[in-house]
């Protein structure tokens, strides 16, 4: 571990470190102490939102790059620990909370030794690479009775707030479907076809794969590509469309699918990935159709609002979700019940569709899903006392919608869901893909 002196002025910062209890008690402008574990690309944007939240001290940095981590000791004032191992990191006691962007299979030790460590969490998404390590990271959150506020942030954005609260009151009707896209042209070369390779010489490859299975080191399994391999990511479907899958699971009050299929592959896309360049994932809802549409292309495909990436489908009207704005278009319905087609009234359709009068106006609301409104929502839930927009169990519901998905494909069936027990009910191999076996030496995390 290494101690530095920072140039730049963090406002609220600490002078030094001081050695107070993990579970004291905040005062009104006492500040959380924060250790990152993981400074690359979404570390560095959630450092970049908690130096900009109130009561939020960071002061301790983690990562295998040091890069990284000199990059984010730039940033903040104070004397800054560093480190390689984030088992050092827990063992300072002068940190409160933990921040968590590491590639999705090291999200379930780290967030389950955190809470151990008696320290709060704040896990990026996905919660984790399979659902049975979530539902152990759900366990050990209620066991420490810490705070842990998973990053779906578009639950602490007003827009966002505003969108899902006008559907629940069914402004726009019954809800019939909902239709999600993630639109990214990667044609043709996609990630590119890097050979295998030794590792670079400042990466330790070993503690990078971590407890997934080790593979001869390729510069496309590493930093932000590792998205697009299933060892440490469940792709574009957990990466992107949890974030959509979350929403609406908190539109539509729901909690988990009852049956889930897909389709789709490598099908344009000459790189050496593996998850899908096309994919097509189907979610029956008790009263809802979901579908997942992952396409190259951009913007989003079949839809009258480029770039949207939730729709919402009501009997009264349409709800387009996009990244800074929500809009509604009215729906017009048919003014008498929908006529029977017969030779000689064969008009009467295009007579009377669209005679009736639209029940609701349109719209346009904008507004922002920051990050920032996240991390200031985990940082007044630990000096408050108060449950944070996402807790881990409405964390672990929505990344699980997701894992169902990739599942699906991988067997090419339909599956019945069990939310309650967590398991398949017409498909036994397919629960087999619910857990994974961890690398040696590294141990499932249990309680």
């Amino acid at each position: 571990m290494k101690t530095t002196m920072n140039r730049r002025t963090f406002t609220g910062a600490v002078a030094s470190l001081t050695a107070l209890s993990a579970s004291r008690v905040y005062g009104a402008n006492q500040q959380v102490r924060l250790g990152f574990i993981g400074c690359g690309n979404r570390g560095d944007q959630l450092l970049d939102a908690f130096l900009d939240t109130t009561n939020a001290s960071c002061i301790a940095f983690c990562d295998l790059n040091q890069k990284y981590i000199k990059h984010a000791a730039g940033k903040v004032q104070g004397i800054i620990a560093e480190y390689k191992d984030y088992r050092q990191l827990l063992e300072n006691k002068d940190i409160d909370g933990v921040v968590i962007s590491t590639p999705d299979h090291w999200h379930a030790l780290q967030t389950v030794d955190s809470l151990q460590a008696g320290k709060h969490v704040y896990i990026e998404k996905p919660l984790s690479l399979c659902v049975a390590e979530g539902r152990a990271m759900v366990d050990a959150a209620h066991k420490a009775k810490k705070t842990v506020q998973v990053g779906f942030h578009r639950r602490s954005s007003n827009f966002c707030n505003e969108a899902v609260q006008l559907i629940q009151r069914k402004e726009i009707g019954d809800i019939t479907m909902v239709r999600a896209f993630h639109t990214q042209n990667e044609y043709p070369m996609g990630i590119g076809n890097p050979t295998d390779e030794k590792p670079p010489v400042d990466l330790d490859w070993d503690k990078w794969v971590g407890p997934a299975p080790m593979k001869s080191y390729n510069q496309n399994r590493t930093f932000y590509r590792f998205r697009w391999f299933y060892d440490y990511s469940g792709g574009q479907l957990t990466n992107m469309g949890a974030h959509y899958l979350d929403m609406i699971h908190w539109a539509l009050g729901v909690e988990a699918p009852q049956f889930v299929t897909a389709l789709g592959g490598k099908l344009v896309i000459k790189d050496n990935r593996e998850i899908p360049d096309t994919l097509e994932v189907v979610y029956q809802y008790p009263d809802t159709l979901v579908t997942f549409t992952q396409v190259n292309a951009n913007g989003a495909p079949g839809t009258s609002q480029p770039g949207a990436d939730i729709e919402f489908r009501g009997t009264k009207g349409t709800l387009y979700v996009l990244g800074k704005s929500y809009i509604v278009i009215p729906e017009t319905n048919m003014g008498v019940p929908f006529p029977a087609q017969n030779p000689i009234d064969r008009t009467l359709i295009a007579k009377y569709r669209g005679s009736g009068k639209a029940q609701i106006g349109g719209k346009k609301v904008s507004g922002n899903a920051d990050t920032i409104w996240h991390t200031r929502n985990f940082i007044s839930s630990i000096t408050n006392d108060k449950k944070p927009n996402c807790p881990i169990e409405v964390g672990h519901r929505s990344t699980t919608a997701a894992l169902l998905g990739n599942i699906a494909l991988k067997k090419r069936a339909t599956l019945e869901w069990d939310a309650k027990n967590e398991q398949f009910v017409n498909n036994k191999e397919a629960n087999q893909l619910l857990k994974y076996e961890y690398r040696s030496p590294y141990k499932f995390p249990t309680l």
